[in-house]
């Protein structure tokens, strides 16, 4: 096996579009797309220059980092679409942002967000489940800002109603450095037995 066996390239960066109200969040958010600058990796996210959405653009762009935004139309305004990226590619939808993202990407990380975070941080992570693709997925735990999340995880695996294998598929860690050594070194799981398609 080789030492490093996941080259990132490009990363999606799922978090929200509100700055919210603490600081270290946002100072790690800046740090993220520092680190992605400095080692040559991509950043795939959602096109705004909104929140830490646009913090962690703006962390690329000070330090001459590549940055790809992908937006859907009803959202591509002055008021949100970040214009000194780039590249912006413009969507007919949500669901094809998605898409988007995920063929873009190497890997993805949730940072610190709300409902739309989760939605595209569960929706990456269950395709992943399903054996869709066998991309890195992680969490920056900024500030403890998942604990509760995490736990939660942790407590479908006690109550039986989510497999300990799908949840080791969520790389966590406090720092991009830690969290990135993690997604180079992920090994996926093999496709589960029940997708694969009868051969009898």
């Amino acid at each position: 096996m080789e030492d490093q066996p996941n080259k990132i390239n490009s990363i999606s960066i799922f978090c929200a579009s509100s700055e919210g109200t603490d600081k270290k969040i946002a100072k790690d958010a800046y740090e993220v797309g520092v680190f992605l600058a400095e080692n040559n990796i991509e950043l795939i996210f959602g096109g705004s220059k909104l929140g830490l959405m646009g913090v962690v653009a703006q962390g690329v762009l000070d330090h001459k980092g590549k940055v790809t935004g992908v937006i859907p139309e009803f959202l591509k305004t002055v008021e949100v679409a970040h214009t000194e990226l780039t590249n912006l590619i413009t969507t007919e939808d949500m669901h094809g942002r998605k898409l988007k993202m995920h063929d873009l990407s190497d890997g993805f990380i949730a940072l610190p967000g709300g409902f739309g975070t989760l939605e595209e941080f569960f929706e990456i992570l269950t395709w992943a489940q399903l054996g869709l693709h066998k991309k890195p997925i992680g969490i920056l735990n900024s500030n403890g800002y998942y604990d509760d999340l995490i736990e939660m995880m942790h407590k479908m695996v006690r109550k039986g109603l989510l497999k300990e294998d799908n949840l080791n598929l969520v790389l966590i860690d406090e720092s991009m450095d830690g969290l990135y050594e993690k997604m180079v070194n992920f090994i996926p799981m093999p496709v589960p037995k029940w997708m694969k398609k009868d051969q009898t």
